[in-house]
């Protein structure tokens, strides 16, 4: 769990996403506009919506290494999450707008396209799109980044979305050869539909993970249960009844609430003994995963833990 953080290499990813969907905004509205295809129009517009939330996420990214201040007293890494909150939900209402669209417009006779030159973007925004996600997801392997992590979704999803144009344009493309060129029409909305459906889960697991950070929901039982036996390794030398840990995460930051519940062999001569074993703790504790920040209270009386 040791990873290191690279504030240098996150805003250099930062900064690839946001340009590389600029030029898929561009390319999309373009190929949209000639071949009249509602799928490459949402591509494009699920592109424009990349585009917006890169310029906003290259922001944040900057806002979260800034120390606490007079407005913010825990620092600003909670707007990260809720950013990524922000942008699933942006992602969610585009995916459902899609599908009722592709919904009318099958009610209505379905929609004609130019698959030949829509068949060329597929192939161009399929291979773009997941070069895009792998190579973040690659460089940002050992970051402590959601910024990051989050973006290479959306461009995973992206890539599911060419590839499935490219896909569906293909076979309409050979439906028109066809005697059953009649249906060919009704590719474009059925894809959308398939499309819009198929993407939901990944915005909605992305919006219940940062959902539970806004709230400071605590982790799962089986991370708090590793994070409380490692705990309890760096305390060997204090004398003590229970331990009683609290546990939130907000973007790359993991606090822990601490609460040593001494027993009565327990003394110190001076506070600094108390900050030596502060110290030594956190020191063990950030060696072993750097996202650490730790307060620790001495008690005897377990109601104050409560």
């Amino acid at each position: 769990m040791a990873i290191g953080f690279h504030e240098i290499q996150e805003k250099r990813l930062l900064k690839v996403s946001f340009y590389m969907a600029g030029l898929f905004v561009f390319v999309a509205l373009g190929f949209a506009l000639v071949t009249h295809s509602g799928a490459i129009l949402f591509d494009g517009i699920y592109s424009l919506i990349a585009f917006f939330m890169a310029l906003l996420t290259l922001k944040v990214a900057n806002l979260v290494q800034l120390p606490d201040d007079d407005r913010f007293h825990f620092g600003y890494t909670a707007i990260e999450p809720t950013l990524n909150l922000f942008k699933s939900l942006i992602i969610i209402a585009t995916c459902l707008y899609a599908v009722v669209g592709s919904i009318n417009s099958l009610m209505t006779g379905g929609n004609s396209a130019e698959y030949g030159l829509a068949m060329i973007y597929g192939a161009f925004a399929t291979v773009g799109c997941f070069a895009v996600s792998g190579y973040m997801t690659h460089q940002g392997k050992n970051l402590r980044s959601d910024l990051v992590g989050v973006d290479a979704h959306t461009w995973f999803v992206d890539g599911v979305l060419s590839a499935s144009i490219l896909l569906g344009f293909a076979l309409a493309y050979f439906i028109e050869q066809t005697s059953f060129a009649s249906y060919a029409p009704f590719v474009d909305p059925i894809l959308l539909v398939l499309l819009g459906s198929a993407i939901l889960p990944i915005p909605v697991k992305i919006m219940l993970d940062s959902l539970k950070e806004v709230i400071h929901k605590a982790p799962p039982e089986a991370v708090t249960a590793v994070i409380e036996k490692k705990l309890k390794q760096t305390l060997t030398s204090v004398p003590y009844e229970h331990i009683e840990v609290r546990i939130s995460k907000s973007g790359r930051d993991l606090y822990l609430l601490v609460h040593i519940i001494v027993d009565e062999s327990f003394s110190v001569a001076t506070i600094s003994e108390l900050d030596d074993i502060r110290k030594n703790c956190e020191a063990a504790m950030r060696e072993w995963d750097p996202s650490i920040i730790m307060d620790i209270l001495f008690i005897k009386d377990p109601a104050l833990a409560g």
